[in-house]
């Protein structure tokens, strides 16, 4: 019969709260760990994606195209005949006494046709293309939900179109510093500023033009999901947006204005008063921001229940 003497010792019981307290520290760094690496995966995806836009040749000759047309803005007036200039209101008569106003002209220019034509070719390529081709089943494959492919091909895009616009920014100031010069900023107020607060003015341009482009991304994106053909998509995007374009136009439909995405996008003018006139602006924006969670949506709910076979 055994004594107390051979009885072994029972463990110390441990205490609820410090069982809680240690599984807890492990639920939370494993919570913590699991987050870091989502992140780091969803990161890693668009920078595969990035890589793929700016490793394709089409798109390189895209972005030569964007900026070579400031250069072409800045070299056509400087050999122009000064007299012919006419209203200095305008960007382009204000080129010849400050380099500044060619990424604004440029800007104003290429928000009709050139950059959304970047932004169509971004958009074909973004489902469609992944379809035509016969990666999406692969990419979906991996695994990557569908939700987060369409996130991280929109945030892409949004990236791209960014930089389709600072590179037309920064080559129309290099062309204007290099042939007209830097100045302070005669406003379309008549008021100055210092060359340090246009150069604000002007990012909040590029901002507000990007703005523009992500809303129109986000249609695209939905057209995308509609096809498996990317030249259709691209088409398709182009002939939406030119139509805007020409409808904004008409005098007659004033009261389809409000409604299309570019009725307001030439407000980006407004940037340039002293002070800003913010008007127009706010509603270019809630314009951008409407466009961009209907067509998102729009884009979430056909690809989640779209029947991807290749």
């Amino acid at each position: 019969m055994p004594t107390s003497d051979t009885v072994p010792a029972a463990p110390v019981p441990t205490g609820p709260a410090d069982a809680v307290e240690r599984g807890g520290g492990a639920v939370g760094q494993g919570e913590r760990d699991a987050r870091q690496g989502a992140v780091g995966a969803w990161l890693r995806f668009l920078r595969s994606e990035l890589r793929l836009i700016l490793g394709r040749r089409r798109n390189q000759v895209g972005l030569a195209v964007l900026a070579a047309v400031p250069i072409v803005i800045a070299i056509a007036v400087k050999v122009a005949d000064p007299a012919a200039g006419g209203d200095d209101s305008t960007f382009l008569n204000q080129i010849a006494g400050n380099g500044f106003f060619v990424a604004l002209a440029a800007l104003a220019l290429e928000i009709g046709l050139f950059l959304p034509l970047a932004v169509a070719v971004l958009a074909g390529d973004s489902v469609a293309g992944e379809a035509n081709v016969g990666t999406l089943r692969g990419l979906l494959v991996v695994p990557v939900t569908r939700g987060r492919l369409l996130a991280v091909k929109y945030v892409a895009m949004v990236l791209g179109a960014l930089l389709g616009v600072v590179l037309v920014a920064v080559v129309g100031l290099v062309a204007g510093a290099v042939l007209f010069g830097l100045h302070p900023v005669v406003t379309l107020s008549g008021t100055t500023l210092g060359l340090g607060a246009g150069l604000v003015r002007l990012a909040l341009v590029v901002l507000y033009v990007t703005a523009y482009l992500a809303a129109l991304g986000a249609l695209g994106l939905f057209i995308s999901t509609l096809t498996e053909q990317p030249m259709g998509a691209t088409v398709g995007i182009i002939i939406l947006s030119t139509a805007m374009w020409i409808l904004d136009s008409i005098e007659q439909l004033h009261w389809l204005h409000p409604w299309l995405l570019v009725d307001h996008q030439l407000a980006l003018v407004d940037l340039i008063r002293d002070p800003v006139y913010t008007h127009d602006l706010s509603l270019g924006l809630l314009t951008d921001l409407a466009y961009a969670v209907v067509f998102l949506a729009a884009a979430w709910a056909r690809f989640s229940s779209k029947d991807v076979t290749s």
